[in-house]
């Protein structure tokens, strides 16, 4: 299992080099039967302008956590996945350290999925609780 685990966790990494995740310092670092887990370092690079991390790169975070994830569980020979809609409540500000998000299945549809993709600091404070609904569409 253990290798399988980071076999994983290497193509989710991989695939990201020469994008947003790669740019925003995005790392996959878990995974299990129905969670994928990323974090993302809070520097000023993320920032918005009073020094705290900025909701719209929590969101980039959410997101991309949220489709590898549909990526991982899904059938990913057969469709390709979008996300089609996403909502975030920030309740806590950071200035330093690492977030993590997690992203957990609610529902897994024949066509859409909707994820909980939760955002901690280092101590496990929650930070940001997102809801992403992704689509998984036949590759032709």
């Amino acid at each position: 299992m253990e290798a399988h685990k980071e076999k994983i966790l290497s193509v989710c990494n991989e695939i990201c080099k020469g994008t947003l995740m790669e740019t925003l310092d995005i790392t996959y670092i878990d995974v299990g039967e129905n969670f994928l887990l990323a974090r993302m370092p809070v520097t000023p690079k993320v920032h918005q302008p009073d020094g705290v991390l900025h909701g719209g790169a929590s969101v980039a975070l959410a997101e991309s956590v949220g489709s590898a994830a549909s990526y991982i569980f899904l059938n990913a020979k057969e469709f390709f996945v979008r996300g089609i809609e996403i909502s975030a409540n920030h309740v806590k500000s950071i200035k330093e350290g690492f977030v993590y998000a997690r992203a957990s299945m609610l529902h897994k549809g024949r066509t859409t999925q909707l994820w909980e993709i939760k955002i901690t600091d280092e101590e496990g404070k929650l930070i940001s609780n997102c809801k992403l609904t992704t689509i998984a569409l036949p590759r032709k």
